[in-house]
């Protein structure tokens, strides 16, 4: 395993969030058996027990918390000698939920970890990495950062934010050494499911609204085991994308996962709004 080194000729650090399992708990992996240094993310005292045993070295972190976010980079800062390559905010959930069942608590709960945390977690590492010269901001977004999806309003109203927010950042940052990626996954295995019914649970009522039958096919399918759509891949397909992002010398703004977000790219950019949608409906 050759280390992968900064121009200190340090091992680059790198800050995986959300990396209890699926594409955190692989990418975390992974970088590490690439020669980076990996620092983890959890929120949970079994999971970062679970991972130090694996070998990795992990730190805890909620997104809902700014106490939590500080620590976290407090403890991040003491491990890496105060410097860190690269960031992959990874960690979020998806609320599931017609627009119309979604409270005020439930849209706050969802962007105060998909969004606001995220950002606020990203602006305390940006200073660190402005002195270093360099850095690589990775942000996994969606599929349905592109393109909206009924009964998904929360989760793509926090992507489409991330979008906008990254983009900026990607202008603001020009000539800094500093580098935003967007990661854009469709289908792939993870347990984005599982907590989407925990939230699903949490905040509605599904036998106190007209969309209840919908629901009860959602539940369905968020309790199937394995792929229940086409085209899912595993969670290495993002990895590869991610290793991309952190060693090319010209990182892509957008990185695209799955054939259905190539294929919803593409038609966002030549179709007319209306009849996207009347596709995306279909689906």
């Amino acid at each position: 395993m050759s280390l992968q080194k900064d121009k200190h000729n340090q091992t680059k650090a790198i800050l995986v969030t959300g990396a209890s399992s699926g594409i955190g708990y692989c990418v975390a992996h992974g970088l590490k058996e690439k020669g980076y240094q990996v620092i983890a993310t959890v929120r949970k005292q079994a999971d970062l027990d679970r991972l130090n045993k694996e070998g990795l070295d992990v730190v805890m972190l909620d997104l809902a918390s700014t106490g939590s976010i500080q620590e976290c980079v407090r403890q991040t800062l003491a491990k890496t000698n105060g410097r860190l390559f690269g960031l992959f905010n990874n960690a979020a959930y998806g609320q599931p939920g017609a627009v119309e069942d979604l409270s005020r608590d439930a849209l706050r709960e969802q962007f105060e970890v998909n969004l606001f945390g995220t950002q606020e977690l990203t602006n305390l590492i940006i200073p660190i990495m402005r002195e270093q010269g360099e850095g690589r901001i990775i942000q996994n977004s969606s599929v349905l950062g592109l393109v909206a999806m009924s009964y998904r309003g929360a989760y793509n109203a926090s992507k489409f934010a991330l979008e906008g927010l990254s983009q900026t950042m990607r202008m603001e940052l020009k000539g800094s050494g500093l580098f935003v990626s967007l990661i854009e996954p469709g289908p792939v295995e993870s347990d984005f499911r599982k907590n989407a019914l925990a939230a699903l649970r949490r905040h509605i009522d599904i036998e106190k609204t007209v969309h209840r039958d919908v629901y009860k096919k959602t539940v369905d399918r968020l309790e199937a085991l394995g792929a229940v759509v086409p085209f899912t891949l595993p969670p290495e397909a993002v990895l590869k994308k991610v290793l991309h992002a952190l060693e090319s010398s010209r990182p892509k703004n957008h990185y695209f996962v799955t054939f259905p977000t190539h294929l919803f790219s593409f038609l966002k950019r030549v179709l007319p709004d209306r009849i996207l949608q009347a596709i995306v409906s279909k689906v």
